[in-house]
């Protein structure tokens, strides 16, 4: 498992749909994760740091669990099967560990609300679009300009 951390919530370039854009703690690679709008507003909310005023779905979460005493441990994106991605969130409550299956987008939502670790499985990485961050390329926004020279064919097709 190598850790990524959310960078930049954007659109596909060709079919206008939210992407989670994940580097590595490294700035080397970048993955990207299509996601649901209401997903990509809830993770874009968390990276903004902005305090809504009344809880969302993933402050709920958080709340809930913090009134249950668990805590979440860390996300792992997992696998990608038939163009849709997986992931495990890890819970702890005293001494016990809980892996519950998850959607990526709803996982890094939660994580970012936590400040819990958001790791990609080498098996994810080697199934999906990763990008080569240590390309020669001007300064400035160098995600931007990675992201623009790509062709619509690198993004492949996924499923939220």
């Amino acid at each position: 498992m190598i850790e990524f951390k959310p960078r930049k919530v954007a659109l596909d370039p060709v079919t206008h749909s939210p992407i989670i854009l994940l580097v590595d703690a490294d700035f080397r690679r970048m993955i990207p994760i299509w996601i649901g709008q209401s997903e990509a507003n809830a993770i874009f909310v968390a990276m903004e740091q902005i305090q809504p005023p009344r809880p969302m779905t993933h402050d709920l979460m958080k709340n809930l669990l913090s009134e249950l005493g668990a805590s979440v441990l860390r996300i792992e994106i997992t696998d990608i099967r038939d163009s849709t991605y997986f992931a495990t969130t890890y819970l702890k409550r005293r001494k016990t560990v809980l892996a519950i299956d998850s959607r990526p987008s709803d996982a890094i939502a939660l994580a970012l609300r936590c400040s819990a670790p958001i790791y990609v499985s080498e098996e994810v990485l080697s199934k999906t679009t990763v990008v080569d961050l240590t390309l020669e390329v001007e300064e400035g926004d160098k995600l931007l300009d990675v992201l623009q020279s790509l062709e619509p064919d690198d993004f492949g097709k996924y499923k939220m």
